[in-house]
């Protein structure tokens, strides 16, 4: 698949604005940490479809998303995708393992629409990291929550019936029902898409 990345501005020649406070919240970094941490941030446009990360490569940085969502996903051994995650506005695009193991990665992020994103490099963030102490904390603080999702989510896909987990997804990330296709909402539910569709309609009665 070809992948068009569009680094410059915007249509009106300026990057919007980037409110880095509403990435990378803590109450230790000053208004002096939040610029340094802004200003090694790159903004880039990427079209809908556009592979961010591709199965086999190694990640070398992640992504603050401004606009748009973006689609996490990893092919089984019937060659199916599966969607694994989705990422909307305010949230943090991100594959751990391949970007801080220096592992290939098995998962794919793909631009679910056109996407508007702050890109920081992995050796930005080292120099951060190793740099500003409270840049450290919201690290731990943000891959302890990241841990904590995850598990649970794990969990839910065992305890929790398909209408559960569809109520649930419909709660917390209705954006995500608004804009994703049905088929990726459905693998993502651990669902077919027939099932996820008769869930819906016993939903709305």
């Amino acid at each position: 698949m070809a992948t068009h990345l569009h680094p410059s501005p915007g249509a009106n020649g300026k990057a919007p604005q980037f409110l880095v406070a509403d990435f990378y919240k803590s109450p230790g970094l000053s208004a002096a940490a939040l610029k340094r941490i802004a200003g090694v941030h790159a903004y880039q446009e990427f079209k809908k479809g556009t592979l961010l990360l591709q199965e086999g490569q190694r990640a070398d940085a992640y992504y603050c998303l401004d606009a748009g969502m973006i689609r996490s996903f990893a092919t089984n051994p019937s060659g199916n995708a599966i969607t694994t995650g989705f990422t909307c506005p305010g949230q943090i695009a991100i594959e751990v393992a391949s970007l801080f193991l220096g592992l290939p990665t098995e998962e794919n992020m793909q631009a679910l629409t056109d996407c508007r994103v702050w890109k920081i490099s992995l050796e930005a963030f080292q120099v951060l990291f190793n740099e500003i102490p409270a840049f450290a904390t919201w690290g731990r603080d943000w891959m302890t929550q990241a841990l904590l999702t995850h598990k649970l989510r794990a969990l839910r896909m065992i305890t929790e019936t398909a209408p559960e987990r569809y109520l649930r997804l419909q709660e917390e990330q209705p954006e995500i029902l608004k804009v994703a296709p049905l088929k990726y909402i459905a693998s993502y539910l651990g669902i077919t898409d027939s099932s996820l569709s008769r869930i819906r309609k016993e939903i709305r009665g």
